[in-house]
């Protein structure tokens, strides 16, 4: 559906443009934006192989399994219908401590994984449980101690400072996560999101 959309945003564009003698920049601008893709991708490759390469070394030293552990206490309340040594509760907690890394790349593996541990728990029913829900609007808004990407994106931008974005960002990611998991359990106990949730 995005591919159409974007298609319609493109042809409507050429067809305004057409119209009123604009097709010189248009094209311009279609050049202009073709170079500066190029350009940030090129020097973004060194900054995301120095941020990759140092957040892998923290996986494999242990990060993400000591922040599981320290997640666990949370998440065996926010997830009570989940056996707290049930492979769902590893695997969410993996998934969040690598979210919290930006291990972008196994953070998805997890979150995959995860959700298939919670649909063992969901009696092969075809519409989300409240754990899937509650787990989906973590890893969606998901807390993030190390920005990677932004920070690479700043910096080959020419920031001065690519890391200052660290401060904010935490207390964004947190924002969001703490208003996502409170909805999500508020929607939970309404009687219309339940009856909703039934004839999907």
């Amino acid at each position: 559906m995005i591919n159409w959309i974007w298609l319609g945003l493109i042809v409507s564009g050429v067809i305004v443009a057409a119209f009123t003698g604009r097709m010189a920049e248009v094209t311009n601008a279609a050049f202009d934006a073709a170079k500066t893709a190029v350009t940030l991708s090129i020097g973004l490759i060194g900054i995301m192989a120095l941020w990759l390469g140092l957040m892998k070394i923290a996986e494999e030293g242990g990060a993400v399994r000591f922040i599981a552990r320290l997640l666990r206490p949370v998440m065996t309340r926010l997830f009570p219908d989940v056996p707290a040594e049930h492979p769902a509760m590893g695997s969410m907690l993996a998934n969040i401590a690598a979210n919290m890394l930006g291990l972008g790349n196994s953070a998805t593996a997890l979150g995959l994984k995860a959700m298939q541990d919670l649909q063992s728990l969901n009696k092969g029913s075809a519409t989300a449980s409240n754990a899937m829900v509650t787990f989906l609007v973590i890893n969606t808004t998901s807390v993030t101690v190390i920005p990677a990407t932004v920070i690479a994106l700043r910096a080959s931008a020419g920031s001065m400072n690519p890391t200052s974005i660290i401060g904010t960002t935490i207390i964004a990611t947190i924002c969001s996560t703490v208003v996502g998991v409170i909805s999500a359990k508020l929607l939970q106990r309404a009687k219309g999101y339940r009856m909703e949730a039934q004839n999907v």
